[in-house]
């Protein structure tokens, strides 16, 4: 079955929707099980969002990795990468848009909750960084050529979602940085 969208693009090379499928796959998986291994200090975050009622956080505390961690499962098999492009797309804006409501507010200071060690700050870096990842899951989700990879097309898939990691990676240790980057640039 073919995404929504696939009317209107043409097919890419299946390695391009590989790599962008096992990227966002890895990124939200390895979220996911980093939020449920330490589920209290995710609770908080979500807590410190002040956006549902307090009834509420626990629920979504526990259910947005479990759907983070499922979005990545299904992104990798192709038998299922537009049913996990899509919960992707959807934890995706979800977060985001929570990050951007408290950013409206003012409330720049608090953690992410994006999982790890890293205590990141909302920012529109954030934002940018979320807005990517949607636009790899819907790479991932194009219609792809015919063409069967070859052994070669396996090790570029390989290597580009590594790749793909380690600029995530960095990406985030940036971010994490920024606020200290800021009080720095700001002080006399």
């Amino acid at each position: 079955m073919q995404p929504w969208f696939s009317a209107a693009l043409a097919p890419i090379d299946p390695v391009f929707g590989h790599a962008a499928a096992a990227i966002v796959a890895s990124i939200l998986a390895i979220a996911g099980l980093e939020k449920l291994r330490q589920p209290e200090m995710f609770r908080d975050s979500v807590d410190n969002y002040q956006i549902l009622p307090a009834g509420a956080v626990p629920w979504v505390a526990r259910g947005l990795p479990l759907m983070e961690l499922l979005a990545g499962l299904l992104l990798l098999p192709t038998a299922t990468r537009t049913a996990g492009a899509a919960l992707a797309c959807a934890h995706l804006l979800l977060v985001t848009l929570a990050v951007m409501v408290n950013m409206l507010r003012g409330r720049e200071r608090i953690d992410c909750g994006c999982g790890g060690d890293l205590h990141t700050s909302l920012s529109a870096g954030l934002v940018m960084r979320n807005a990517i990842l949607v636009l790899l899951t819907f790479v991932a989700a194009a219609p792809t050529s015919a063409r069967n990879p070859v052994w070669l097309d396996l090790a570029a898939v390989g290597f580009a979602t590594l790749f793909g990691l380690g600029l995530y990676y960095v990406v985030n240790l940036l971010l994490s940085q920024q606020s200290r980057l800021t009080d720095l640039r700001n002080s006399p």
